[in-house]
């Protein structure tokens, strides 16, 4: 029998505490103790984990503790069992769209994510992928600048827009970045730029927010719009898929009109990141029915705004 040792799994929008099957050359130690406040998981919890951006006034609000955060799920009261607002190490993917209208942008695209791409620590991980017609990974998560930063490169601009495709492979590529200890963990998020609406994607719209949904991962949308008024006008499609992709799992979107502004978008996305708090708590409700629960986030300071997911799938029977 191979060795187990404990792992954090990340599933359905909650934390689980499972045991996690590894090779049998890897020592059955528990790893050094860390420092970072570290979740108080127990077998059987199920945790709901939640990553929070305040702000006030366009800033973001640091230097919070947990006794200022309120969290009510579907209107009852949550006791919060753990929080965090250390810059945790970051999983994130990052999608361009090299659809044949993306030509004379691409290269002002490249030079802004690879200048997003230069803010990572060496603790981050990133994937790199294109997509058109096709989606293809041009880099598996690495936290190597130089490859991450060559395979942004790599992109040409051909063919149509698979942008669902696209996001449903990345959410799927995220949920394999399993944590096998406390140290591990990532906060996920993918970025995704695109400037048109979806014309060949196989995966329907809806079972990706779906999918999107049951994860742990922000999606900020970038949509590049057109300035003139006709293209403007088709890109209204566009704006309600990539505002709703955002707003459920607690990112942002931004619409742009000139190329020149992305470089501000993705300091301003790097910047987000490292200034969230993470919260988790057990649910009061117990009933494992699979059902949606809505969960929101109060701030006791004045005057700010809190941003995170807008609820999570309870879980469900055991098979």
């Amino acid at each position: 029998m191979r060795p187990q040792r404990r792992g954090i799994v990340i599933a359905g929008g909650i934390a689980l505490l499972s045991l996690v099957s590894v090779r049998a050359q890897q020592p059955d130690t528990p790893p050094p103790a860390s420092p970072r406040q570290a979740p108080s998981f127990s077998a059987s919890t199920d945790v709901v984990s939640l990553n929070v951006t305040v702000t006030e006034g366009g800033h973001y609000v640091t230097g919070l503790d947990q006794s200022d955060f309120e969290v009510y799920e579907d209107g009852v009261k949550q006791e919060v069992t753990f929080f965090n607002k250390t810059n945790l190490p970051i999983a994130l993917s990052l999608l361009l769209d090299t659809s044949a209208s993306m030509e004379a942008r691409l290269p002002i695209a490249q030079e802004a994510a690879s200048g997003f791409a230069h803010q990572l620590r060496s603790q981050d991980l990133a994937e790199v992928v294109d997509f058109n017609s096709r989606v293809i990974v041009l880099q598996s998560f690495t936290n190597k600048m130089a490859d991450i930063e060559q395979a942004i490169h790599k992109t040409s601009a051909a063919g149509s827009t698979s942008i669902y495709n696209a996001i449903y492979i990345a959410l799927k590529d995220l949920k394999k970045v399993v944590a096998t200890s406390v140290e591990d963990i990532h906060r996920q998020a993918i970025i995704v730029l695109s400037d048109g609406e979806d014309t060949s994607s196989l995966m329907p719209f809806e079972e990706v927010l779906d999918l999107a949904k049951r994860s742990e991962t922000a999606i900020y949308a970038i949509g590049l719009r057109e300035s003139n008024a006709a293209a403007a006008k088709g890109f209204k499609e566009a704006e309600f898929v990539l505002r709703q992709l955002a707003q459920e799992t607690g990112g942002r979107a931004f619409f742009p009109t000139q190329e020149s502004e992305l470089a501000g978008i993705y300091t301003q996305i790097a910047e987000e990141l490292s200034n969230q708090y993470t919260i988790g708590y057990s649910s009061r409700n117990t009933k494992r029915d699979g059902a949606w629960r809505r969960v929101v986030v109060r701030v006791s300071k004045p005057n700010t705004t809190t941003r995170t997911k807008q609820g999570y799938f309870a879980p469900t029977p055991p098979r």
